[in-house]
């Protein structure tokens, strides 16, 4: 996730399933880099693989995003009752 092509990659299949040759003509690096991007996406679990005839088809595994979306929630939660707090002291103290 911190490989900005690798989110852009995920953005793409968010919308529908894609072969690498659509996914690789909205990039400049080669196949067999795309390919190296979508094996690491894909050994993450962030997306799926399946084969029709000779093709590959890659999409988004949703169940495994939300599961990172709830991870990551978990983070912003903290960071929230953190704002939430200093706020408030402040409010407090100015009212003094």
């Amino acid at each position: 996730m911190a490989d900005d092509s690798r989110r852009q990659i995920l953005v793409m299949l968010k919308e529908k399933e894609r072969t690498p040759s659509e996914i690789a003509t909205h990039f400049h690096f080669t196949l067999p880099a795309l390919s190296t991007h979508l094996r690491v996406l894909r050994d993450a679990g962030l997306v799926n693989e399946r084969r029709e005839g000779q093709n590959r088809l890659y999409s988004v595994n949703r169940a495994q995003m939300s599961e990172m979306v709830r991870f990551f929630d978990a983070f912003w939660d903290d960071k929230l009752d953190s704002l939430k707090e200093y706020v408030e002291n402040r409010e407090g103290a100015k009212r003094k």
